[in-house]
């Protein structure tokens, strides 16, 4: 430990995407004293699918990296992906990889069960969100369809988050937050919805049990991985519910995070419930409500860009008039499933590093879009944005943020927030403590700050014509 270290130690675990990171930090002083990361692969041949079991190894490698500090720790909480689908026989193996959160082919599905469940009007009011490609109901529903053998042999489905807490526990259990992104638990009750399960063939029993803000999902009863046996081990949640708690976010403070996905998000004291489905109404990890939205594509998308343009992600240009859109991944918000990328207004005097800012310019648009639809964020519309993700740290996503929004904009010091969120929900749970006031405390949003510019409506009204007229080319 280091000179002001006084304990205990907590671990905090972000299985994301594309890695898994692990912190340990003391529970006391937020100081991380050591830190992993280990790789996952994703198989995109024909959707978006990983292997579950990659998942638990990588995070027996990251918390290998963290030395005798994990040995130490008192409690752990893992943060994961939202909306993964993981499907698990009677032996608890899984039956076929994860369907993850950005794989748009339940299209379909979706659709379907929007319009047998009454609309997106009537899903926003009962479950609190519209089911789009990206809930695990659809992907349920797209497995019974498409994989009738796999969704028969599944004896327990899993969220990312809850099939590493059932490995660490032999507990099966999930979060309000992580459960509020499934579309088959419903917000207005705090509890799964009997009639979306059966419309879907999916029995309760299947399905981990939902632990209250502040509960233990159990201890530690692993030998496979570097902690200590009898560790409490938080309910955990999903990755943007913890990066909430790892801003110690209060209600009506905005966030945008730039990653493989974007997304802005705020917590709210008032249950969302937005019948266009621009919004998710996401339950927090406390107790209020996180209404969201993602988008697809977002740093990937653009760094895809740069690559084909043979530029340095950072090598934008002012100038010109190009509009692109880079839904190279379809895409959620707006929801455009079938859409692809689109380049618009191309002239003889447009340069490369022209277009590599137009591509900023669309998958910052489209957040920003979505920001303005969040309930409760209205009250303090001067408020500074908090950037956070892999994006923050350049300055080409910075200064577009700045640029298209009008916006002051505030920089965590911090990284890795999840994770950090993770590990703040195990000292809440190990001090019990509000975990968003233990990350208060330990001062994670504090960063540098860059005061608001003018806007620039001129690109705004460019974005916003092409999209509009755009809508037809992908069949919405």
């Amino acid at each position: 430990m280091g000179a002001e270290s006084v304990g205990p130690l907590v671990v905090g675990v972000d299985s994301s995407t594309q890695s898994t990171k692990a912190l340990v930090v003391d529970a006391s002083t937020g100081e991380v004293l050591a830190r992993g990361q280990a790789p996952h692969t994703v198989d995109g041949t024909a959707g978006k699918e990983s292997d579950p079991r990659q998942w638990w190894r990588a995070l027996g490698e990251a918390l290998a990296q963290c030395g005798p500090a994990a040995r130490q720790a008192s409690a752990v909480s893992v943060a994961g992906q939202q909306h993964g689908l993981v499907t698990l026989d009677a032996a608890g193996e899984p039956v076929r990889p994860a369907l993850l959160w950005n794989d748009v082919r339940p299209a379909r599905e979706s659709e379907q069960l929007i319009a047998d469940g009454g609309g997106p009007a009537a899903w926003a009011e009962r479950i609190g969100s519209v089911p789009g490609p990206a809930f695990t109901v659809a992907k349920w529903a797209w497995l019974r369809a498409h994989e009738p053998a796999a969704a028969a042999a599944t004896a327990a489905v899993r969220l990312p988050h809850d099939y590493l807490v059932q490995r660490l526990t032999g507990q099966p259990v999930t979060d309000r937050g992580d459960a509020s992104g499934t579309g088959w638990w419903s917000s207005t009750t705090g509890a799964y919805d009997p009639e979306v399960l059966e419309r879907v063939g999916l029995a309760p029993a299947m399905l981990p049990r939902v632990a209250l803000p502040g509960e233990a999902a159990g201890t530690v009863r692993t030998d496979e991985l570097p902690l200590p046996h009898g560790a409490l081990v938080a309910a955990g949640t999903g990755d943007n519910m913890a990066a909430a708690l790892g801003l110690g976010l209060r209600p009506g403070q905005p966030v945008l995070s730039l990653g493989t996905s974007g997304t802005v998000y705020a917590v709210s004291t008032r249950r969302p419930a937005d019948p266009t489905g621009t919004v998710a109404g996401f339950a927090d990890a406390r107790g209020d409500w996180l209404p969201l939205a993602c988008t697809l594509n977002c740093t990937l998308a653009v760094d895809r860009v740069a690559a084909l343009l043979g530029r340095d992600r950072e090598a934008v240009e002012p100038g010109g008039d190009a509009v692109l859109l880079p839904f190279l991944d379809g895409e959620r918000t707006p929801n455009l499933p079938h859409a692809s990328g689109l380049l618009h207004g191309l002239r003889h005097d447009t340069t490369a590093g022209q277009l590599l800012q137009a591509a900023y310019d669309g998958a910052v648009f489209a957040l920003l879009r979505a920001l303005d639809e969040l309930p409760g964020t209205d009250a303090a519309p001067g408020a500074p944005l908090l950037l956070i993700g892999g994006g923050a740290r350049g300055d080409a996503w910075r200064e577009t943020v700045r640029r298209l929004s009008g916006r002051p904009v505030v920089v965590p010091d911090a990284d890795e927030l999840a994770a950090l969120g993770a590990a703040a929900q195990a000292a809440g749970l190990l001090l019990e403590e509000d975990p968003a006031a233990v990350a208060r405390r330990w001062g994670t949003a504090r960063g540098a700050e860059y005061p608001a510019r003018e806007q620039d409506t001129a690109t705004w009204g460019r974005l916003t014509a092409t999209l509009s007229n755009a809508a037809s080319l992908w069949g919405s």
